[in-house]
């Protein structure tokens, strides 16, 4: 091992120190976590386990053959989108200016070198590169020793984890990129501080990958407990909110879920790069420790609202994870999954409450939600369009083309618009027949206000200001809040029976 390294060293010219003050000492860059934000064996054992399932078997096998081996033979089995991984914006800044002053750049990983070199190409101030070659694991004591003899006059080093330490233990000096505070007293003991990077705060980017703000879709759980006249009766109320935790709770899991699978369409995405998982904010190890955890409190308070709500809940979980997995890129059918996991939220209402599922609301759910998932989807073919791409390209991880925008804009508009036929269908047969109503007249207003919600949102879609969630930005708009507040008085007047 230690000949083999020899021979590395003796293909790299080193630097004569001698020729250069201290404060130009090469300055040696980390890969992962340090100069890009992800770690690249994650993100490839990710990506091969993808291409099958049942790839996981070659990664133990790998893994046996000891870890360098287990880098290069994922850098040969993996084609990794390099120029769309998440950078540490800020190093590479600092890197370019002291580049600019004379200092050499060196990019020093424990990555395989197949892979270390096709991250390097992406930045013109890396000099050299140094890294695993499917013999030696150059990470920790390994990589210090290495650093030590091919700079015996000193080099300054970025990391950012605990096995650094070793290296920065070597260093003439040391910069400090997104470390705990005790990783930086202990990195500040082992060598003179050049920078710090700080850490960015990851409770905000738990709780953006956990899509917190989707969880008022869920309000529709309650929605049969209102129609259904259990309002003041608590004990509904109570499995009603067990059911909306549980789903919550789940509907997060199932969002990490299919960020981790849609990593590499997620970073080539206008708006889906900046996520917590594609922009690097998050682990990619952690986010998969915490998806199980996540399932398990899910249905662990599904099983508290009854053996009903832990099926739905299970339906919903299939269901959502074959969309993520392959039905998302199937266009049309997309939309139709998307409509019924809406569905599913009041059919779990339904079976959390215990009451009779109206099959008015379900059918009327169905094209409501279907028209709003065109509407997301026509505002990604839009924003495609508006790149200049050809129309006869596919959208990166869907199954649209650029020319399908007339097609999805008539299935959006006439699905909403049937849910408002539907609606209207409902009042003239059986609503006005409802003894749950005081004055069911009141809900006349409804449609009309539908109406005018639904063509807001497609005017908005078509003028391109809608940003790819109709439920979020309905959520937010001023506009969509009042009508939505319209049809509260509306329902309240009806159920009160105010006259006029």
């Amino acid at each position: 091992m230690r000949g083999h390294m020899s021979q590395i060293l003796a293909q790299t010219d080193t630097l004569d120190a001698s020729e250069a003050d201290a404060s130009l000492l090469p300055l040696v860059l980390d890969l992962d976590r340090t100069l890009v934000r992800s770690d690249l064996l994650e993100e490839m054992a990710l990506l091969h386990l993808r291409g099958h399932p049942l790839a996981l078997f070659d990664l133990v096998g790998w893994t046996l053959e000891g870890r360098a081996q287990l880098k290069r033979r994922l850098a040969e089995a993996v084609a990794l989108d390099v120029e769309h991984l998440p950078v540490n914006a800020e190093l590479i800044a600092y890197a370019e200016a002291e580049a600019g002053r004379g200092r050499q750049i060196v990019l020093a990983t424990a990555a395989d070198t197949l892979i270390a070199s096709k991250v390097a190409k992406r930045f013109a101030f890396i000099d050299r590169v140094i890294a695993s070659d499917g013999e030696t694991n150059l990470k920790g004591p390994e990589k210090a020793r290495v650093l030590a003899e091919m700079f015996p006059d000193g080099f300054v080093y970025a990391g950012d984890s605990h096995a650094d330490l070793a290296v920065w233990k070597k260093a003439a000096g040391s910069v400090i990129v997104g470390a705990s505070p005790a990783l930086e007293r202990a990195a500040r003991a082992a060598s003179p501080m050049e920078k710090v990077f700080a850490r960015p705060p990851s409770l905000g980017a738990w709780a953006k990958a956990a899509r917190l703000h989707q969880w008022a879709k869920n309000l529709l759980v309650f929605v049969p407990l209102v129609l259904s006249g259990h309002m003041l009766d608590p004990v509904a109320w109570w499995s009603a909110g067990l059911a909306f935790l549980a789903l919550g709770v789940l509907a997060s899991s199932t969002y990490m879920i299919n960020d981790l699978w849609d990593i590499a369409d997620d970073r080539r995405h206008w708006t889906k790069r900046n996520r917590p998982i594609a922009s690097g904010r998050l682990r990619l190890g952690h986010t998969v420790m915490a998806v199980p955890i996540g399932l398990a409190m899910a249905f662990g308070l599904g099983a508290l609202a009854g053996g009903a709500v832990m099926l739905v809940l299970a339906a919903y979980l299939g269901l959502t994870l074959s969309y993520s997995l392959a039905l998302k890129r199937k266009p049309v059918l997309d939309a139709f999954v998307l409509a019924v996991l809406f569905t599913l939220r009041l059919v779990l209402g339904i079976a959390a409450v215990g009451v009779v599922a109206s099959p008015w609301l379900l059918v009327f759910s169905m094209f409501l939600f279907a028209s709003l998932s065109f509407a997301k989807r026509q505002t990604e073919v839009q924003r495609m369009a508006e790149t200049g791409r050809d129309i006869g390209e596919k959208i990166a991880g869907r199954g649209y083309f650029a020319m399908d925008a007339p097609f999805i804009l008539a299935m959006g508009v006439s699905s909403g618009m049937a849910s408002i036929l539907i609606m209207v269908l409902y009042l003239t047969q059986d609503a006005l027949m409802a003894d749950f109503y005081g004055n069911s007249v009141w809900l006349w207003a409804i449609p009309a206000l539908l109406f005018l919600w639904l063509s807001r949102i497609w005017m908005i879609c078509q003028r391109g200001e809608l940003n790819d969630d109709p439920v979020a930005f309905a959520i937010k708009d001023p506009k969509s809040l009042v009508l939505c507040g319209f049809v509260g008085v509306a329902f309240v007047m009806a159920w009160v029976g105010v006259t006029v």
